[in-house]
């Protein structure tokens, strides 16, 4: 099976079919796309348990002729892509349909990529980056709806951070964030410490047996917001993937106040695995793993600080600071105080110390994905 692309995606992608002619099914193409699902689920899936019962399941949906009425591609892949996050409670876990075909080493495939990154992450979207503005009190709001490629956003994401630098607080707004870049959400994460390198989440890939260690950047180009001022992060159900693991990276170094609802839980990458001229498989062989929990958000998602519904999570977030503000300053060696206390202590979720799941045997090149 040939790669197609490799991307953490949003959790509601259109269909690249939508406009397309049909195609016509046959039993031989589904016999074809379920072999290579299964086989995946056996010998790549990150979860080796997970993935053979997942498998084993499939066959039984097989012999029980669950797929047999289906002659439509586009409600076999989903049939097929529900069944798939039914058993292994994977939201990556996918398969497309595409309309047109993708040949084994056809030179489209870079072109479907480019296509598709374009309609997930382009100019359209403002690259991710939907509002930066200064709010009463001079503090900052960045609403970040998907996380688009560096080089693609990368300048749009550093000016917005830049004109947020100088804002006494900080609110990244990932409510309606489903994912994107992982590197991209780490350069985020970058601007909100003083420098060095913060350890971040990494990730475990099952058929190399590596984990690939990340961290924030040492430098960034233009104005860092710094550690020492407050930063909010707010959340919903339909948070996800890689805006899960900006959130999750904060949480855990202590560096943000997490405010809303539990995210959606997905923190396996993927990357698209051509198992048919038209259909595509997310296939999921990595999960992201956090060297301070030793474990990740997947399936249980990110747990907020402050719990409150989605839609009343600005105000909560900016009600919580104006108690942090109206506290008395206290005194500090240093010439030039913070104009925040520090917070006082609130009741955090316990985070408790695990070894390493996994042994290093060697270090691969940096992937350009992560949900996460």
């Amino acid at each position: 099976m040939k790669s197609v692309a490799m991307a953490i995606a949003m959790a509601c992608l259109a269909p690249v079919s939508a406009f397309a002619d049909p195609f016509d099914l046959t039993r031989t193409d589904k016999t074809l796309v379920l072999d290579a699902v299964i086989s995946h689920l056996e010998t790549d899936y990150v979860e080796p348990g997970a993935g053979a019962a997942a498998a084993d399941q499939l066959r039984n949906d097989i012999a029980q002729g669950v797929f047999e009425p289906i002659d439509d591609a586009d409600a076999f892949a989903t049939r097929l892509s529900d069944a798939l996050q039914t058993y292994t409670d994977d939201g990556h876990l996918n398969v497309e349909y595409v309309a047109t075909p993708l040949a084994e080493d056809d030179p489209r495939d870079e072109a479907f990529s480019e296509e598709q990154m374009e309609l997930w992450y382009g100019r359209h979207l403002n690259f991710g980056v939907e509002r930066a503005e200064r709010l009463e009190g001079n503090v900052g709001y960045l609403d970040l709806r998907v996380f688009a490629p560096i080089d693609m956003g990368g300048e749009t994401i550093v000016a917005a951070l830049t004109m947020l630098a100088n804002t006494d607080a900080l609110i990244i707004d990932l409510r309606k964030n489903g994912g994107g870049i992982g590197d991209t959400a780490d350069l985020v994460a970058s601007y909100l410490f003083d420098g060095g390198r913060q350890p971040l989440t990494g990730v475990y890939d099952r058929p190399s047996d590596t984990l690939t260690q990340r961290h924030t950047q040492a430098y960034v180009p233009g104005t860092r917001f710094g550690g020492e001022k407050p930063v909010y992060v707010l959340l919903s159900s339909k948070t996800f993937s890689a805006a899960e693991a900006l959130a999750y990276n904060l949480q855990a170094l202590d560096r943000a106040t997490l405010v809303g609802e539990t995210s959606g839980g997905g923190a396996h990458p993927f990357e698209y695995l051509r198992v048919h001229p038209h259909f595509v498989l997310w296939s999921v062989t990595a999960k992201s793993i956090h060297p301070i929990t030793g474990t990740n958000w997947q399936s249980v998602g990110v747990k907020p600080d402050i719990e409150t519904e989605a839609g009343a999570a600005l105000q909560a977030a900016l009600d919580d600071l104006a108690t942090i503000k109206a506290q008395p300053r206290r005194p500090m060696a240093s010439a030039d105080p913070a104009f925040f206390p520090a917070r006082p202590d609130r009741p955090r979720r316990p985070v408790t110390p695990r070894p390493p799941l996994f042994r290093y045997r060697a270090l691969r090149q940096q992937t350009a994905s992560l949900c996460p």
